[in-house]
């Protein structure tokens, strides 16, 4: 049921037409909930939607939907799975006092992971509405979330990278040359993932070989993943390749996902092949997904809803699957969506903070598209904030310039900074194949490239050759 909101600041009166609207106008200003004519007209009336969500009892999100329950399926997922005795806890909470419980010393990392079925997306987004950046950040950095495949991932005071060897004609000598720089500066832990330059399923396989045998070979406790459509996946899988992950960028709204090609049920079938491969080691999270602000308005899916509000829905359909791994892929639609370096690293903590309190694995590809107001300076804060958050990986690409995706993001340098400057460490299983192959001298030091070694030596001596 539509009910409308209302909040008098001064002498003026604002009026909400419903909860999706009063939603939006709280969000705090970005390029495209403009682009969407959602966002609020000024200053005064988002402070005044910000004060009347707070007012709002948390329950209003189990009994209102923003899109309706008949028509998506997202919704009808967050409602009949939602946890009432996980919530019963804060169920007596508005979104403000939502907030103040959460920042105080009763919200313990413990009582935290208690309460996150609990929690719906919309909570979520609505109680991001109303903090300031270095709530998201206290917050997020009580959210211990811990997967585990090959190795473990999101151990508190560690920070794992996805090592991205994308080439634009995806030539395997350069791909082996990038994941061996990467390795060399203790990169690649979350995963060793590669966005394909084409939609062939025999070039997706022929990739998953490349990742394997260099696992395989040097015996590194870590997963591979090529990011192809989830379709695709799953007829590698029944080609018999070696699939560790399957990937796939999800939305928050069903009419979303129908636009990417796939639906929950899709998604369930590619876990189920998945894990019927029985490839890990330590654990058995075998799916990846990414998201991005600003993809359902993309798509025309948005509902008329602010953009941050879809990308937490889509946390919903990550829950379901157990993930090893999710990221918000945060500046790489572009400007239309997150206009500048200032809303690239708002957006960043937003979905870091919402997707740890929804229980997930989260981590951010810190990026910018050539056309946004940012540049590396704003990606060196953005991934600083994340690494004292408590961020479980971010990219690691050679150069921070991914040659095959058009974008800049974050390097093994990059990485190693975070690392080395908030004293952060990779996977346990990965660091120790680190200091066994002796590419890290000790946990701080690495070998230094005219002491590449041994084990490594012939791999670069072949790369002309096509092998690794």
């Amino acid at each position: 049921m539509s009910q409308n909101y209302q909040y008098t600041l001064g002498k003026h009166r604002y009026q909400f037409k419903n909860l999706g609207d009063l939603m939006a106008k709280a969000t705090p200003a970005r390029s495209g909930d403009r682009l969407a004519g959602v966002i609020a007209l000024s200053a005064e009336h988002r402070a005044a939607a910000q004060m009347a969500l707070a007012d709002l009892p948390l329950k209003t999100f189990l009994n209102q939907t923003i899109i309706p329950y008949e028509t998506d399926e997202i919704t009808r997922l967050i409602l009949d799975e939602h946890d009432e005795q996980a919530f019963s806890t804060i169920s007596h909470l508005t979104v403000g006092d939502f907030r103040n419980w959460l920042l105080s010393d009763k919200a313990t990392s413990e009582v935290l992971k208690q309460i996150c079925l609990g929690v719906t997306p919309e909570m979520a987004a609505a109680v991001s509405k109303i903090m300031r950046n270095q709530d998201l950040i206290l917050v997020a950095k009580k959210c211990h979330v811990t997967t585990a495949f090959r190795n473990t991932i999101g151990l508190p005071n560690h920070l794992s990278t996805r090592l991205q060897p994308n080439h634009p004609t995806d030539d395997v000598n350069g791909i082996a040359a990038s994941i061996l720089d990467g390795l060399l500066y203790g990169s690649g832990d979350a995963v060793i993932g590669i966005n394909p330059a084409t939609d062939s399923v025999a070039q997706a396989v022929k990739l998953m070989k490349l990742m394997d045998e260099v696992i395989q070979t040097y015996q590194i406790p870590t997963q591979s993943c090529v990011l192809t459509h989830v379709t695709n996946t799953l007829e590698a899988i029944e080609l018999g390749a070696p699939v560790d992950l399957v990937f796939q960028s999800i939305g928050g709204t069903e009419a979303t996902n129908t636009s990417f090609g796939f639906n929950l049920n899709t998604l369930a079938e590619a876990q189920e092949a998945a894990l019927s491969l029985n490839r890990g080691t330590v654990g058995n999270n075998v799916m990846y997904f990414e998201t991005g602000q600003g993809s359902s308005l993309s798509a025309n899916a948005h509902h008329g809803l602010d953009q941050q509000t879809c990308e937490t829905r889509a946390y919903a359909v990550a829950r379901k699957f157990s993930p090893l791994l999710v990221n918000t892929v945060v500046g790489f639609i572009g400007p239309e969506y997150l206009f500048d370096g200032k809303e690239i690293t708002r957006a960043g903590l937003e979905d870091h903070f919402c997707g740890k309190l929804l229980g997930l694995p989260m981590g951010c590809d810190v990026c910018y598209t050539n056309h946004a107001e940012a540049d590396q300076n704003d990606m060196d804060n953005l991934l600083t904030l994340l690494g004292v958050a408590g961020c479980s990986f971010v990219m690691g690409i050679p150069g921070s310039d991914d040659i095959m995706l058009n974008y800049q993001t974050t390097s093994f340098h990059d990485a190693l900074y975070a690392r080395r400057v908030l004293g952060l460490k990779a996977a346990p299983e990965f660091e120790k194949w680190l200091m066994d192959m002796a590419i890290f001298r000790d946990i701080d030091q690495v070998i230094l490239p005219d002491d590449i070694p041994n084990v490594f030596k012939h791999a670069l001596k072949s790369l002309p050759k096509g092998r690794v």
